[in-house]
């Protein structure tokens, strides 16, 4: 989801959700290309001239350029302004759009790549004591997610890991009570139960929910304080220990895929 400032600066095109919520599908996770990697801050007059320009014309909405980049089009700039979203503008910021610019060679886009790399998280840092953990096989493989017990996507993802080996999954509680009233509810009374990641793999890959009350200090309301400190507004939200992000379902065998390239 876009955020109001960028929503004022142009229109938006959503595609096709699979996640609970207003995130659009992020295939941010994947290797950086070449042709992204080639991008480098603009120095001197150009850089200052678009930032106060942009800056000027948006004072209003408190708008702030962080960054002035170079793109592989001539003539075409990237610029990270508040709140870490990405336009694009011509040099001398007199036109102005927004949306995914697509290397059509690789099929990548480097707006996505972009934005990942922007918003790369210390999944070292992640309080891991606070999620539902469940290990498959060895384990060597890990992914975080934030997910909601009603999400039916969350239910879909849950089916997938299902099916893989070799992973550590930490569940971090993220309800969303606009979409899923009872959400926040379900996810006290699971976290509480002896056996939380039993209990949380039964409901959501069986549905089968434990009966009985949430009797315990639980901490499903920091962790999902937490996801939306990172900006995740949907759910499932997959954090990598690379530190990327992706928001929505994948179905094997892609999923197995994504969590193995975003290992490091």
């Amino acid at each position: 989801m876009k955020t109001k400032l960028i929503k004022i600066l142009a229109p938006i095109a959503l595609i096709s959700l699979t996640a609970c919520g207003q995130t659009p599908v992020s295939q941010a996770n994947a290797a950086p290309s070449s042709a992204a990697k080639h991008a480098a801050p603009v120095q001197g007059k150009v850089g200052e001239a678009l930032k106060a320009r942009l800056e000027k014309i948006y004072e209003s909405q408190g708008l702030k350029v962080i960054s002035v980049s170079e793109t592989p089009i001539q003539g075409i700039y990237e610029v990270v302004v508040s709140g870490k979203q990405i336009i694009y503008t011509d040099a001398k910021g007199d036109y102005m759009f927004v949306g995914d610019l697509i290397d059509v060679n690789t099929r990548k886009s480097l707006t996505d790549e972009r934005a990942a790399d922007l918003n790369k998280i210390d999944f070292a840092s992640l309080p891991l004591d606070k999620a539902i953990k469940e290990v498959r096989g060895n384990g060597k493989l890990k992914v975080a997610v934030f997910s909601d017990p009603d999400c039916p996507y969350c239910k879909r993802l849950e089916h997938e890991f299902e099916k893989m080996t070799d992973i550590t999954i930490y569940n971090f509680m993220m309800p969303i009570p606009s979409l899923h009233p009872d959400a926040a509810r379900k996810a006290e009374i699971l976290w509480c139960q002896p056996n939380p990641t039993q209990a949380w793999t039964d409901w959501m890959r069986k549905g089968q929910f434990p009966s009985g009350k949430a009797n315990c200090d639980n901490p499903v309301a920091e962790t999902t304080s937490l996801g939306e400190q990172f900006g995740f507004n949907g759910t499932p939200t997959l954090v990598f220990p690379n530190g990327r992000s992706q928001s929505g379902y994948s179905p094997m065998p892609h999923l197995k895929k994504i969590i193995e390239d975003n290992q490091k």
